[in-house]
């Protein structure tokens, strides 16, 4: 015999929670509509890392303001990271060290210029340096040239070999870019073969550049540079690649992309294009990264609100 017990209505329902029937549907609506705006900010996430696979938190934010303004949804940084965590879209970076540079040689070298220099415009100082992604069964390696203010690549190149004429030809580009002009401007790198070959110091000095170099091993001599390969190996994801033709397209694109769409902190948000217009000291906008500060933001729900794209 099966027992029946009797219906509960949502009167009854309501009541042992200490609710209302308008509270409840309230309640209900708030939560879909929680769902719903947390759905339009994971796929608008995964659009801009379609351009930008490494935004991180604090840049996705940035970005985001005027999609955030459009479909009028309040989300802090600290929900924003909380929701990509819940959703396992945190970003998790790997560091590697490989040694480039062979400054056991025997030609001349110059003095550090640059340590206490803060430039106030584009073209004043430019730093350069020389990584490498793998390449089918070799590799690729890339030459860049950073205006230090506006943190622009203003010239680059990707070459099969070691040789200068990689480094030489991101410089005929870095001077295409600035175009004539009598201003004074500062080359600095490490002390590479490559930028104290004949031809590449010949150059810098018919350009009228003042050449400076590390004066040690500290990459921190050099960390604009070194820091821009890690943006750009790391947000972009250039670590391998099929053949040459591929990363050497692959590269220019990531490049382009980074000097117009990516912001930084150190530019107050903009992006390297936007600020190489202006003069003046930038204005820093650093976010201090602490655990504790994540842990602060209550979640809402305790469940993915859609799967991963």
């Amino acid at each position: 015999m099966t027992r029946r017990y009797p219906l509960v209505g949502m009167e009854q329902l309501c009541g042992l929670f200490g609710l209302t029937r308008y509270a409840w549907y309230a309640a209900t609506r708030r939560q879909q509509k929680a769902g719903f705006q947390a759905s339009l900010v994971l796929a608008e996430v995964m659009r801009l890392r379609r351009q930008v696979p490494g935004l991180g938190t604090t840049k996705l934010h940035e970005m985001m303001q005027a999609f955030l303004a459009v479909h009028q949804i309040k989300l802090g940084r600290d929900k924003l990271h909380n929701l990509l965590k819940i959703n396992g879209l945190l970003l998790v970076k790997k560091r590697a060290y490989v040694r480039t540079t062979d400054s056991g040689h025997g030609l001349k070298t110059y003095p550090n210029r640059v340590k206490d220099l803060k430039p106030t415009a584009a073209n004043q100082l430019w730093v350069s340096d020389l990584s490498y992604v793998r390449a089918g069964t070799s590799f690729a390696y890339v030459s860049i040239i950073l205006d230090a203010y506006s943190r622009k690549i203003v010239g680059w190149s990707v070459h099969k070999t070691l040789e200068a004429k990689g480094p030489l030809a991101a410089l005929e580009m870095a001077l295409g870019d600035r175009g004539q002009t009598s201003k004074s401007l500062i080359h600095h790198s490490d002390r590479g073969v490559q930028y104290c070959s004949g031809a590449y110091v010949a150059r810098l000095r018919q350009a009228g550049i003042v050449i400076s170099m590390t004066e040690s091993g500290d990459p921190n001599e050099n960390a604009l540079a070194e820091r821009v390969f890690r943006t750009l190996k790391y947000d972009f994801r250039l670590h391998g690649f099929v053949n040459f033709g591929l990363a050497e397209t692959t590269v220019g694109q990531a490049i382009r992309t980074y000097n117009s769409l990516r912001p930084h902190a150190s530019l107050n948000y903009q992006t390297p294009n936007q600020a190489h217009r202006q003069v003046g000291h930038q204005r820093l906008k650093w976010y201090p990264y602490k655990r504790v500060r994540f842990g602060n933001v209550p979640l809402q729900i305790d469940k993915p609100f859609c799967s991963p794209l």
